[in-house]
Formats: structure tokens, sequence, C-alpha cells
């Protein structure tokens, strides 16, 4: 089988009592998939990435900043970004998160 297989995503991360925690979970040339684990107050200062990607939030809840747009995730949250786009993360109460770096060919 070719396959990589998690059935439980939230059991990969332990969230820190306080800190962040990540994991990569898998990686070839066109995917990264990294697992996050923010305590809460925990963030992502503003940055870009060079790639698209996808941020799938687990659980918990966030602000998430989106270039002049912010909005709060929640568990089952989807945000699609462009490459290049400003975006920052700040962990309102214990928050897992699914990245996704869309590599390209």
């Amino acid at each position: 089988m070719n396959a990589t297989t998690f059935l439980d995503l939230a059991t990969e991360v332990d969230i820190p009592a306080d800190g962040t925690i990540s994991k990569t979970l898998y990686q070839d040339e066109r995917l990264k998939v990294i697992l996050f684990g923010f305590a809460a107050g925990q963030e992502l200062s503003e940055h870009t990435a060079a790639v698209p990607a996808i941020l799938q939030f687990l659980d918990g809840e966030a602000e998430i900043t989106l270039g002049e747009q912010t909005l709060t995730s929640g568990a089952n949250t989807f945000v699609h970004m462009e490459a290049n786009l400003p975006h920052s993360i700040s962990a309102k109460v214990p928050t897992r998160m699914l990245l996704l770096l869309l590599k390209g060919k």
C-alpha cells in the first residue's frame, strides 16, 4: 500500500502547557504537512509563505489575520492562502492546527 495514514490527528501532538509544538507528518516534493499545537496565548507573528498553504484547525480557537482581514477560527475551520499573503495566528485557547504547504511540481 502506498499511503500515509493518521487515524486521529489530535493524538499526534500534545499541546504544551506553555509554548508551541510542531511535528512534520508528511513531506515530498509537492507537499509538506505540519501539525501544530499551540498553548493558550501563543502566536505565530505575521509572516508569509513562499507557496500556497492550507490551514485546517482541528480544535481550539484562534484569531487569524489574513492580510487586512481578521477572523476567529474554531474546530473545523479551513483557510486557503495564496503565496506571499501576510498572516498571523494567535491561540485563544489550546489549539491544534494542520498546515499544508503546497509546493507544486
